[in-house]
């Protein structure tokens, strides 16, 4: 069992559960799990779908700023360098990939969602949506490009451009998730849902799976070293340490 990633297999599909802390925070270790994890899921003939599921309350929120926060240049450029390899390993799966989003999740927790070919939110006072700009945080063009995919690009650059979070209901009405049921279903949906994909020719639901995504996947990688490079100019520029200090202080005070 991993330090960060949890995984059970159920009916030839694997159940990957993001398990760190409360909020499931990304940190370099856990993305290095999770990208092993879903490697390993790929080339394991045995499993035929994977489900990537939160716990009660969080999908995940994202980044872990805190952590993030205390990396020096060279980690926070492994950081990035890794955390889009897993965008890519995840929008690259061949086999069908479900997000039971748990809970909360805004900003990375939204980026691995939308990497998947399914999302089931739980009903409740949760919020989805990718909102980094106003933290100071420049959205590479290939999550742009994510987000475009399932809500369009009038809506993507909209709620970009205000950082704009989205309860359930309104998120199932512009697209961005698929369904929501109470969060003691949302396994079973997932499962359901991953068993209705698994019963169709493997070799061509794969194969029109990647076609689709063709020009995201290459967006993904051929933005990639433009994209690292202004993501971490504006991350060590003082007035996005400035921000990312206060949403620290007031995140260590609850």
């Amino acid at each position: 069992m991993g330090t960060f990633i949890k995984t059970q297999v159920t009916d030839h599909i694997c159940y990957i559960q993001l398990d760190r802390g409360k909020s499931n925070a990304m940190h370099l270790e856990m993305i290095d799990e999770l990208t092993a994890t879903l490697i390993a899921q790929r080339e394991d003939a045995a499993i035929e779908a994977i489900v990537l599921q939160g716990k009660e309350a969080f999908f995940t929120s994202g980044l872990d700023l805190i952590t993030l926060f205390q990396y020096d240049e060279g980690q926070m450029r492994t950081f990035w360098e890794k955390f889009i390899n897993l965008i890519y390993e995840l929008a690259s799966f061949p086999k069908p990939s479900i997000a039971a989003i748990t809970g909360h999740s805004p900003a990375g927790g939204c980026v691995l969602a939308l990497c998947c070919d399914h999302r089931i939110m739980a009903d409740g006072e949760y919020i989805i949506g990718l909102n980094e700009v106003p933290v100071g945080i420049i959205v590479p063009s290939s999550i742009f490009e994510l987000y475009s995919f399932w809500i369009g690009s009038a809506n993507a650059a909209r709620f970009l451009l205000e950082g704009k979070l989205l309860p359930p209901a309104e998120a199932l009405k512009v697209g961005l998730i698929d369904e929501v049921v109470s969060f003691d279903r949302i396994q079973t949906a997932a499962g359901r849902k991953a068993k209705q994909y698994m019963q169709y020719d493997k070799k061509a639901w794969q194969a029109s799976k990647l076609n689709i995504r063709k020009n995201l996947l290459s967006q993904v990688m051929e933005t990639k070293g433009d994209a690292i490079e202004q993501v971490l100019k504006q991350w060590w520029a003082p007035s996005t340490r400035a921000i990312l200090q206060t949403i620290i202080d007031n995140l260590t005070k609850k």
